[in-house]
């Protein structure tokens, strides 16, 4: 069967008298050639017919031709339009329908609490490696970079400018007082150099 053919298939009848698509981005008329390609009665036409299917389907997106798998992709989604009673010998093994509604895996989610959002739990866990590290240039180093990038996840969340002293204290509070800095120790970046900086790079991606 060619495509003229199959395109000729169409009921007259009003899209709300129809069952629900269940790929909608293909429309009714690709649903309405799935259905009559599962009732063709010979297997070589039919197969036939599914194979002009596919071709259509191609032509619609064929912006998507570059990505992998995509001609599998088209025939998993045949054999969902037919909710899989289309039997043909696939060219790929297709999804099968225990797969397609079966419920992903959980997550294993970190069930640790977070002293401060704003900040994060990779931030904390940062923090605790920096606790490892000996005396010396590398850890002072390190930190000093924790500590700037706890002022910039600070202001992100809060748009006024922070103390410095702030800063330290929450650093002490998250390392339980293994870490404890001052403005003499350390000097972080000016909350209207970070807020500035930030407002440029917004602006940039908004004339983008």
């Amino acid at each position: 069967m060619d495509a003229k053919s199959l395109k000729s298939y169409k009921s007259m009848r009003y899209n709300t008298q129809e069952k629900q698509l269940v790929l909608p981005e293909y429309g009714r008329n690709i649903q309405n050639m799935v259905d009559y390609c599962v009732s063709v009665s010979d297997r070589n036409e039919r197969k036939r017919c599914a194979d002009t299917i596919i071709n259509i389907m191609g032509n619609m997106f064929p912006h998507l031709r570059d990505v992998n798998d995509f001609k599998h992709i088209l025939w998993d989604h045949l054999a969902i339009m037919s909710d899989f009673s289309l039997d043909i010998d696939y060219p790929y093994e297709v999804i099968k329908k225990e797969d397609l509604y079966a419920k992903p895996n959980k997550l294993p989610y970190s069930q640790g609490a977070i002293a401060y959002k704003h900040y994060g739990k990779n931030l904390e866990n940062m923090i605790k490696k920096a606790e490892e590290y000996e005396p010396g240039e590398e850890r002072t180093q390190l930190i000093g970079l924790l500590a700037n990038h706890m002022k910039k996840s600070f202001l992100t969340w809060n748009k006024e400018a922070v103390d410095d002293s702030k800063i330290f204290k929450d650093l002490e509070y998250l390392s339980e007082g293994k870490i404890v800095l001052n403005e003499e120790s350390v000097k972080l970046t000016e909350s209207k150099d970070i807020l500035m900086k930030k407002n440029k790079n917004l602006t940039r991606r908004q004339n983008k």
